[in-house]
């Protein structure tokens, strides 16, 4: 009997080895190749090494342990070949799925090419989709079947909304609690006098807890708008980010950004008075600073009212409300420049060429290359 019980349990151990569904391997791997016209031959692509190029190759094969699945981060018009066979244009900047199956039989080798005629494509973000198996057994007719769904994202809508929520309270206790800090910035008439620059939050821009709180609100909603933007879209390539977006994934990348961005927003004073004493127009930078300030924040309250708009369009349309978003982003960016300059122009005479160099420098410098980073991505 002992023997009968020993048989009998390694029969059910295996059944239930047998019924476990194999992970499969990912068709792709991390090892690229470039092809070198003097030898004619396919070489290892190095990135420390070789310089950037627009076709990177890799021998591929199907087998029932390959997953034919691929998901990746393209620009627009990257196009992908199957033995110089075109097989998938991409018609916008996006995240894609594709499924090669239809176009490879198992055993067979075969080289995928990835190629952009415009620039390199990002390679690093070729991986496997990661799924899920999800096993449904049928007693009454003794059969099962496993379907594969893709990997829940961990409810990013909630997550933004959740942080919504928290960006309404800042504003709201804000409001509160020095209600002469924020008439100073989002009453209508405050914002188009000059003298109200030296009143309120902006007697001492950077010298107390309100306008760290200010800034930290803006700096939330911009963060949200930033991760709202190029989460379906593509990694941001500030950070390059190489994972899969999870709920905690979405929650760091927020809390990331908000911190760059008010790190921006309180080191650029200190940025500016270095400048201004380099080209030697100190006198300008408290000026200059209060009005970048006052601008940027009181445009950063209709920040939320975007992200509700995204919330609500981004399914229906996703494309329309992606360039709302970013148009949003460039005019906020572009309106603090211009308002600021109009501001110093007013007060100093730009035919100086030190305060045009300065502003050059500290303003419109660093407007292209936050345009390049967040919108012309």
């Amino acid at each position: 009997m002992r023997v009968w019980g020993w048989l009998l349990g390694f029969w059910l151990m295996w059944g239930m080895a047998a019924a476990q569904p194999v992970p499969l391997k990912p068709l792709l791997s991390s090892d690229w190749l470039i092809y070198q016209p003097k030898s004619n031959h396919l070489v290892p692509y190095l990135p420390e090494f070789h310089d950037e190029r627009q076709a990177l190759y890799q021998w591929v094969q199907l087998d029932a342990f390959t997953s034919p699945k691929v998901e990746f981060a393209a620009r627009q018009h990257l196009c992908v070949f199957l033995d110089n066979k075109l097989v998938f244009v991409a018609d916008s900047t996006a995240k894609y799925t594709l499924d090669l199956s239809k176009w490879m039989k198992p055993g067979q080798k075969y080289l995928l090419s990835v190629w952009n005629p415009q620039q390199q494509p990002n390679y690093q973000s070729f991986k496997m989709p990661e799924v899920q198996e999800v096993t449904q057994s049928n007693f009454m007719s003794q059969s099962a079947t496993q379907k594969i769904v893709a990997k829940p994202s961990g409810s990013p809508r909630s997550v933004l909304i959740l942080f919504m929520v928290i960006v309404g309270l800042i504003y709201g206790s804000l409001r509160m609690t020095f209600p002469t800090d924020f008439n100073s910035i989002f009453k209508l008439s405050n914002f188009a006098k000059e003298k109200t620059l030296e009143e309120g939050l902006l007697a001492k821009p950077i010298g107390n807890w309100s306008s760290i709180l200010f800034v930290l609100a803006f700096s939330l909603s911009f963060a949200l708008l930033i991760v709202a933007i190029h989460r379906d879209i593509e990694e941001l390539a500030l950070l390059n980010q190489l994972f899969t977006v999870t709920q905690a994934d979405l929650i760091l990348k927020i809390i990331l950004y908000a911190l760059l961005v008010l790190s921006f927003v309180v080191f650029k004073y200190l940025f500016l008075q270095l400048m201004g004493f380099i080209f030697g127009v100190s006198e300008v930078v408290l000026t200059q600073y209060r009005e970048f300030l006052r601008t940027l924040l009181a445009l950063g309250v209709f920040l939320p009212l975007i992200m509700l708009l995204h919330l609500g369009l981004s399914k229906s349309a996703p494309l329309t409300i992606y360039w709302i978003a970013n148009l949003s982003v460039a005019v906020l960016l572009i309106f603090t420049v211009i308002r600021t300059f109009l501001t110093i122009s007013k007060k100093y005479s730009l035919q100086n060429l030190h305060l045009f160099s300065y502003i050059c420098a500290t303003e419109v410098i660093p407007l292209m290359i936050l345009l390049k980073l967040i919108v012309f991505v």
